[in-house]
């Protein structure tokens, strides 16, 4: 049955891919002819494709007056890099099943592919009975017992309760509230359900954008965004990927269970490959698209090119980013293998919480105060504008505090005097501001400072890595080191001169490749080039802002003790927060006193403060 592309497109389940559709009527001409990288092709009736993949290549968005499109709205089209912040609003329509929920929602590996739903009933499992309004987290769509079901997470009084449900089960699930706040493209990616309209409400004001704005001057309302879907597809004796947008006036049937779909090519992503067990390799590809980028290697992962493909492993990367005080800073993921050299730079420290973060057994940590502090006890010390300490240790103190002796957290110094020390006690709480006094003049390789240091740390190169044509870091005026991260990477060559190989990284280089039959001719890589790669402000984000949702580090103390209630925790320098607030496109944690710091936060994360 012949249906539109946009009807098979919303009406498909990512899971049945891929599939064979015949052209049955409408040809497909843009400008006469449709051009993907220098090569010409038309959509003409009878013609198949195989569709290997789609996702949302822009939104067609109208503004919405209680959850309808108002009258008076123009439909404008935003692309996903659209700058802003918005709250998803949630879906009141319910969903009869579980498998209609598996169908049309994006259920994956990431916190965003995690979304929640609850049940208008009681469900009684086996074990274990889901109450009516109970917030269930889907996690994974898997085969259990040779039976489709999703692994599910319920939270009671802290404590994970996992269970599956099958996605024959039925009933009535709504989706539930979102306090968190995405970009368009997150929502594009993970946040749009297939065959329904997503409603958003503008959390963040517009600050910048090239183009025009098709938004009202100061709009702050909701949204309702209809998406429009790009296709990728693979044609009968092609060896590129084309990309089709879904509504495009083109009628299509699905063929694909009368039809021998070895007969194409079959392309494979980077994750796809990753998911084969570490005997299949090495092996032959053909590049059947190409990444951007014209550092290497990926100015040599042109389309046509054949690559050998030795291994896949994880291995370890420092996260570092520039230090300048504008906003075009540089970020970047070091490899260990780095032979580069650093020297130290002095770090700087808004508290006195942040000082007891930082000290280590190596050595005193030598500061000098750059701001005032007026210590409301008369035990611990006042500080002025360049003083200096050593600091200690934390411990406890007690303070008199509303006629009462209390035991408060405090940081034992020692002040330097023009011929003496002397003790004192600072407390935790203390905001103030410290700058480090650097006497180490060593040069430190980079596994090295990951050994002996706390991060972040700062430093600068003080002799380049002469083994790359050009190091990056070099150019730098000061980096720091921000975090030790764990990622994915094959290690490849060029399968017609083997000369070099290099690293790539899996989940963040967007590359398809066909399996050639080829044996390879040296199992042995060859000598592996150091790459040094620059994440895009986008991908650092991603990487601070999503990895470290597991870990929890200590809270601020509060500005001043109090007795009357508990203290409100903030959120240290490093630290990570699910509260989310940005003027610009990223989010920001907010400190008790209201100022702000980007979010910290695919894979796994080693916080060196443990």
């Amino acid at each position: 049955m012949a249906s539109t592309l946009q009807k098979f497109i919303h009406s498909l389940d990512l899971r049945a891919l891929p599939r064979v559709l015949q052209i049955q009527s409408g040809i497909y001409c843009q400008d006469s002819v449709y051009e993907k990288f220098g090569k010409e092709f038309s959509l003409s009736t009878e013609e198949v494709i195989k569709v290997i993949g789609f996702k949302i290549n822009k939104l067609i968005a109208s503004i919405c007056e209680n959850n309808e499109v108002s009258q008076f709205s123009a439909k404008v089209e935003l692309p996903l890099n659209f700058p802003g912040l918005y709250k998803v609003v949630a879906d009141k329509t319910p969903y009869i099943s579980v498998e209609e929920i598996a169908r049309k929602v994006s259920i994956g590996p990431t916190r965003f592919g995690h979304p929640s739903f609850y049940s208008a009933k009681d469900i009684k499992l086996a074990n274990f009975t889901i109450k009516h309004d109970e917030q269930i987290i889907f996690n994974s769509v898997e085969e259990v017992h040779g039976m489709m079901a999703v692994k599910c997470v319920v939270v009671r009084n802290n404590q994970s309760h996992s269970f599956t449900l099958p996605l024959s089960q039925e009933g009535e699930f709504y989706e539930c509230e979102d306090d968190q706040i995405y970009t368009l493209k997150e929502i594009a990616e993970w946040k749009m359900p297939r065959c329904r309209n997503r409603i958003v409400k503008l959390s963040n004001t517009l600050h910048t954008w090239d183009s025009f704005n098709p938004l009202p001057e100061n709009f702050d309302g909701c949204l309702i965004l209809m998406p429009v879907y790009e296709v990728q597809a693979v044609m009968k004796f092609r060896k590129d990927i084309v990309h089709i947008l879904s509504d495009l006036d083109v009628e299509v049937k699905d063929v694909t269970d009368c039809y021998d779909i070895s007969s194409f090519l079959q392309p494979f992503s980077l994750e796809d490959l990753f998911e084969r067990t570490s005997k299949e390799f090495p092996m032959v590809a053909e590049i059947m698209e190409g990444p951007s980028g014209n550092q290497k290697p990926y100015n040599l992962l042109s389309t046509g090119k054949e690559i050998v493909i030795y291994k896949k492993y994880q291995a370890a990367r420092v996260l570092a980013s520039e230090m300048r005080s504008d906003s075009s800073k540089r970020h970047y993921l070091i490899p260990m293998s780095y032979k580069g050299k650093f020297k130290r730079r002095p770090r700087e420290f808004p508290t006195a919480y942040d000082l007891d973060i930082a000290r280590s057994q190596k050595e005193h940590l030598h500061v000098v105060a750059t701001k005032a502090f007026t210590s409301p006890h008369q035990e611990l010390f006042s500080v002025s504008v360049g003083d200096q300490f050593l600091v200690q240790q934390c411990q406890t103190s007690e303070v008199l505090y509303e006629g009462r002796k209390k035991l408060i957290d405090v940081l034992a110094c020692e002040q330097i005097l023009s011929d003496s020390y002397k003790k004192v006690l600072l407390p935790m709480y203390m905001e103030g501001g410290f700058v480090e006094v650097i006497h180490d003049k060593k040069q430190y390789h980079l596994s090295e400072i990951c050994k002996e240091f706390h991060f972040p740390f700062n430093v600068k190169v003080s002799v380049r890595d002469l083994s790359m044509e050009k190091d990056v870091l070099a150019a730098a005026p000061g980096l720091q080191f921000e975090e030790e991260i764990t990622d994915s990477y094959f290690l490849i060559s060029s399968a017609s001169s083997p000369l070099e190989s290099w690293e790539i990284p899996v989940y963040r280089l967007n590359m398809l490749v066909h399996l050639l039959s080829k044996d390879v001719q040296a199992v042995v890589p060859p000598v592996t080039r150091t790459t040094v790669e620059e994440v895009s402000e986008e991908e650092y984000y991603m990487l601070r802002r999503y990895e470290n949702l597991t870990l929890h580090p200590p809270p601020r103390p509060p500005k001043k003790p109090t007795t009357a209630q508990p203290p409100t925790f903030a959120v240290p320098k490093q630290g990570v927060s699910d509260v989310l607030q940005a003027p610009k496109l990223y989010p920001y944690a907010m400190y008790t006193d209201g100022s702000q710091l980007p979010v910290m936060g695919k894979l796994a994360i080693t916080d060196r403060n443990g």
